[in-house]
């Protein structure tokens, strides 16, 4: 139990559904993308596929996880491995969905800064608020829901980090402690499992033990309209609202980078209204 609880991140219930199958032949690069063959290939209907995928069955049985092993081509350690961590010592209720929300004094402050962007990101790193600067730097997303998803699933990442790799290094190292202090949390759960099935760099970060998470540091950036920002990122965790973290992003005063965020407040603070995550009904 003590090694079960040391290592979370290992553990297959929060890594709950597996990368999905390939076709034989030889690997290619990219996200992995749901396969209408998967389930057939693992020898499992499409109903009980989906409630893997959705994290709905957590405790898949000795010949699911066989299957499992022999489609993904897993060595004989890692197959040994996971048989191990699919048995747990015991069954523990599942936690109930929060709902979280953002309190009004909090939304109001960061609407108030009209030269910094900022947003209030949840304990599974949702975006819960965000102000109308912040709304306009991330302009270039098609989504606006989750740290994570932006990331993993959204090509605008690529070009508007200049380093994506150590942003999602960090993203995932922040997901793997908050699951560690949630393991049976179901929005951590369905998350891990959609990017397990999405993202083929995700998992293999997932994979990886972080004993922390790695310092704020200068985020390099690329925007369409302004070209370059160096902006310092900071997290504070919000007392009143565990799990919750109000995010900042400054630029150095009178530096190159403070006048592209204030020719953005210019030009489109109007233009994107705020967006909250509809999934957690903030």
């Amino acid at each position: 139990m003590t090694e079960q609880w040391s290592r979370p991140q290992r553990d297959p219930r929060h890594r709950h559904c597996p990368p999905p199958p390939r076709p034989p032949g030889p690997p290619r690069g990219g996200p992995a993308r749901p396969r209408p063959g998967a389930a057939p290939l693992a020898g499992v209907s499409l109903s009980y596929y989906s409630r893997l995928e959705q994290g709905r069955d957590l405790h898949p049985s000795p010949r699911v996880l066989e299957a499992m092993a022999r489609v993904l081509r897993l060595g004989e350690e890692d197959k040994r491995e996971l048989f191990r961590l699919a048995r747990p010592a015991t069954r523990r209720t599942k936690s109930p969905s929060r709902t979280e929300r953002v309190r009004p004094h909090l939304r109001h402050l960061i609407e108030s800064w009209t030269r910094t962007p900022a947003f209030i990101t949840g304990h599974a790193q949702d975006l819960l608020a965000t102000n109308a600067l912040a709304d306009v730097l991330y302009r270039d997303f098609t989504r606006h829901d989750n740290v994570l998803r932006m990331l993993f699933l959204d090509p605008a990442a690529k070009t508007f980090y200049r380093s994506p790799e150590r942003a999602k290094l960090r993203a995932v190292a922040d997901l793997q402690q908050s699951a560690a202090s949630t393991p049976e949390d179901p929005r951590i759960l369905r998350l891990v499992g959609e990017l397990s099935v999405h993202s083929g760099e995700f998992r293999s970060l997932w994979a990886r033990e972080f004993a922390r998470v790695p310092p704020y540091e200068v985020k390099r950036l690329y925007h369409s309209v302004v070209g370059d920002l160096e902006l310092r990122h900071e997290a504070l965790s919000i007392r009143s609202a565990p799990g919750q973290q109000l995010v900042i992003l400054q630029a150095e005063p009178g530096s190159p980078s403070a006048d592209g965020l204030a020719l953005l407040g210019s030009i489109g603070a109007d233009e994107a209204p705020h967006r909250r995550n509809p999934a957690q009904g903030a």
